[in-house]
């Protein structure tokens, strides 16, 4: 197996180095305090091809592969993890499932503007009753004579609803089919019939705008249908997929920030006339944060590599971001303890890691959803 990079995907990384380093980072804590959308920064981001990392230059995009991805999210994730949640819905989440399912001009029209970073993309399949058992909508798209839909519904927990301009919606259109009845379509927020809810005050990743959406009587044209009627199950299960190595990445990044910032404390802070590195139980917390956060990148790169082949990735794609997600929360668990009451403390970022670690075990597919995901691969068994 092939352990190094290509120099295109090095290049991308150093760039997202840089720009998390140098702009994210810094501004980090005052969009976190504010709870305020970081435009500038995404503006940013699209300029220098990270909002669609593999989205073909055709389309607007940077035209690189999975891995690349990858490597870029961990980079923006440590500088801030809010900036890699928006970042993953525009990549994962919105432009791949048109890039797998949309025709010509829905690529050109809908994808080009959010690879670009001219504009941002949501994806809109959470409802208030319905989380891990998406089949549930009640959202309904009511199919007309001129083959248009009129949509009537809430979606909630949107992340970037409170500023996208375009939206991936998953909406029943047959009902009694179940998951076979569910219909993708693209919205554009600006059209009449789409509201926005009050934005989400959340725990974590608080520059990350969320919100609750409502569609009355919205109106989608038939050439904004994404793929065919009732595939829309397959289409979201897919993306999903796709997000999870993006969430996955961003949990990687994470760690490895609270990673980094305990390991110099230890090397720095003094107790018993020593660096408490020197103490054997802090040790051990090292090798173990050290062992999570290794682990959790190889099967992150791996789970990229077999999507990157054109084969299924599901059972990866799960694998890693389980792993991943918890590797997090336990390391920026283990990063506070370590820095005491000083983790404890806004005057530093390891709160705000470990805040923003949490939300990784929820969204995409929440831990126990990912061990389903894999038990059910591995024995075959529904």
């Amino acid at each position: 197996m092939d352990f190094g990079f290509t120099e295109e995907q090095l290049m991308l990384q150093d760039v997202a180095r840089r720009i998390a380093q140098e702009k994210i980072a810094p501004s980090a804590e005052h969009f976190d305090r504010a709870g305020e959308f970081p435009l500038e920064n995404i503006r940013l981001l699209g300029e220098n091809g990270l909002m669609g990392i593999e989205v073909p230059e055709e389309y607007g995009g940077a035209g690189m592969d999975p891995i690349a991805y990858v490597l870029a999210m961990v980079e923006i994730a440590a500088g801030d993890a809010a900036h890699s949640t928006i970042m993953s819905v525009n990549n994962s989440l919105f432009c791949n499932g048109i890039l797998k399912s949309g025709t010509e001009a829905q690529k050109q029209k809908y994808v080009r503007a959010i690879a670009e970073g001219r504009e941002i993309g949501a994806f809109a399949l959470t409802e208030p009753q319905s989380g891990s058992d998406a089949t549930a909508m009640r959202c309904r798209a009511v199919k007309q004579a001129d083959g248009s839909y009129v949509v009537n519904g809430k979606k909630s927990w949107i992340t970037s609803g409170p500023v996208a301009k375009y939206i991936v919606l998953f909406a029943m259109s047959e009902p009694d089919k179940g998951a076979r009845g569910i219909t993708a379509f693209l919205v554009d927020t600006a059209n009449p019939g789409f509201h926005r809810g009050k934005t989400e005050p959340k725990l974590g990743i608080r520059a990350s705008a969320t919100c609750e959406i409502e569609f009355q009587d919205y109106v989608v044209a038939a050439e904004d249908v994404l793929g065919a009627e009732g595939e829309g199950f397959k289409i979201a299960m897919g993306v999903l997929d796709a997000g999870r190595i993006g969430i996955a990445s961003q949990a990687i990044g994470i760690a490895r920030a609270a990673y980094e910032a305990t390991l110099e404390y230890v090397k720095e802070r003094k107790a018993f006339g020593a660096a408490i590195g020197t103490f054997q139980m802090t040790q051990a917390k090292i090798a173990d944060m050290k062992c999570k956060l290794d682990a959790a990148l190889l099967l992150t790169l791996r789970a990229a590599w077999v999507k990157g082949q054109d084969q299924r990735f599901s059972n990866e794609a799960a694998i890693a971001k389980l792993t991943a997600s918890e590797a997090a929360m336990w390391i920026t668990h283990q990063a506070v303890q370590i820095h005491g009451g000083m983790g404890y403390s806004k005057e530093m970022p390891l709160e705000r890691y470990f805040r923003d670690a949490k939300i990784t075990e929820i969204y995409e597919g929440t831990s126990e959803i990912q061990r389903l995901v894999i038990a059910r691969n591995e024995t075959g068994l529904r």
